[in-house]
């Protein structure tokens, strides 16, 4: 739900009009709030003027592809305390290389048409909880800090800007600062899958952590080779 207690606003991008028409007709049916555009243009418009809490964004779009969009959404609320719009790529783009562009850009997630609904419906609502629920409290673990309520990271005071699910990533590693935790545990935890989420979508976060926190000496996030990852203070 909303902060007011509304429904969830979602914002529904995709220029083939059957595809818009019946995915805003069984996600308005899943309790939620739709809105739709053809392009990329109505896309960011609808976003400024009331940003929604999640996008579902077609990357091929007549005007533009979908990367600019989130390029653009990205670059208006650089400084948001409740942080970026979360996006949800819905695309027949399949290849490697776009998911990892869509990723890169800060996507919270990225579904390959044809979908299943009922498994699209369970990865938006895990979605909205991780992006819409509040964590509290602050974490420290040797030189990196993680404020929870005002959703920042600094390592030697530095500010450190990363996505919200990276933060979220962060969060869990940090808060579990010394245990090793299985890739599936980090699924279930941050991605909030059910029902069997791409391990593989772990791999490629806990790199863009490292490029973000993990710059310099000392390393502190760790790679537990057949286990998982493990973030834990330098060692003296």
């Amino acid at each position: 739900m909303t902060p007011g207690g509304g429904a969830e606003r979602l914002l529904v991008v995709d220029d083939e009009a059957t595809v818009r028409e019946l995915l805003s007709a069984a996600l308005r049916f899943a309790g939620f709030e739709v809105s739709a555009a053809a392009n990329a243009t109505e896309a960011v418009a609808a976003a400024t003027e009331q940003p929604p809490d999640l996008v579902l964004l077609d990357i091929m779009l007549p005007d533009m592809d979908g990367f600019d969009v989130v390029r653009q959404l990205r670059a208006q609320r650089p400084d948001s305390r409740s942080g970026p719009v979360p996006v949800l790529f819905l695309t027949a783009r399949d290849g490697q290389a776009d998911k990892v562009t869509g990723l890169s850009l800060g996507a919270d997630d990225y579904v390959t048409k044809p979908f299943d609904l009922a498994e699209l419906i369970e990865r938006i609502r895990a979605i909205l909880r991780r992006t819409t629920g509040q964590h509290t409290g602050m974490l420290t673990v040797g030189p990196l800090a993680l404020d929870a309520e005002g959703h920042q990271v600094t390592r030697e005071g530095r500010p450190v800007r990363i996505s919200p699910t990276e933060f979220r990533l962060l969060h869990y590693l940090m808060a579990n600062a010394g245990i090793v935790v299985s890739k599936a545990q980090i699924l279930d935890r941050v991605w909030e899958y059910n029902f069997g989420g791409d391990a593989s979508i772990v791999d490629t976060y806990i790199s863009y952590l490292r490029r973000k926190v993990d710059t310099e000496e000392p390393k502190l996030i760790h790679t537990v080779h057949g286990v998982g990852y493990v973030l834990r203070e330098p060692r003296r």
